[in-house]
């Protein structure tokens, strides 16, 4: 029934000017601004919608996945932006001094580090070869 439909996904946050900033000037996306929220323009993927929610809780889950062709290269520009990687506990595999799962290495999935965003929702950069 729905197979042939378009599609979209989206989040909430806490404050829309904020998450444009940093959308736009830290992750250096392409978004537009309407009276809904915000479009995040992706390349070779649908627009996803960022509205305003007054009870916003975090995901506690990856709400969006960035695939990099050099993780590393990623996490340096990104640091250098302010974006701080996330540690976490009770993973598959530990993470590395830059809180990086080298599944690669281990052919065990990708390369994944995790980061959030202003208003919690969890964020990820990763290499799939």
């Amino acid at each position: 029934m729905l197979k042939d439909s378009q599609t979209f996904s989206g989040f909430s946050v806490n404050d829309i000017p904020t998450a444009k900033e940093f959308y736009q000037d830290v992750l250096g996306l392409e978004v537009e601004q309407n009276e809904m929220g915000l479009e995040l323009k992706l390349k070779n993927s649908n627009n996803i919608f960022v509205y305003e929610k007054e009870d916003h809780q975090p995901a506690t889950f990856t709400v969006l996945n960035f695939i990099v062709e050099d993780i590393n290269s990623a996490i340096d520009k990104l640091v250098e932006r302010g974006v701080v990687f996330e540690q976490y506990e009770g993973m598959p595999a530990e993470q590395d001094e830059r809180r990086v799962l080298r599944g690669l290495a281990v052919n065990e999935g990708p390369d994944i580090a995790w980061f959030k965003d202003p208003a919690g929702n969890i964020f990820a950069v990763l290499q799939v070869a």
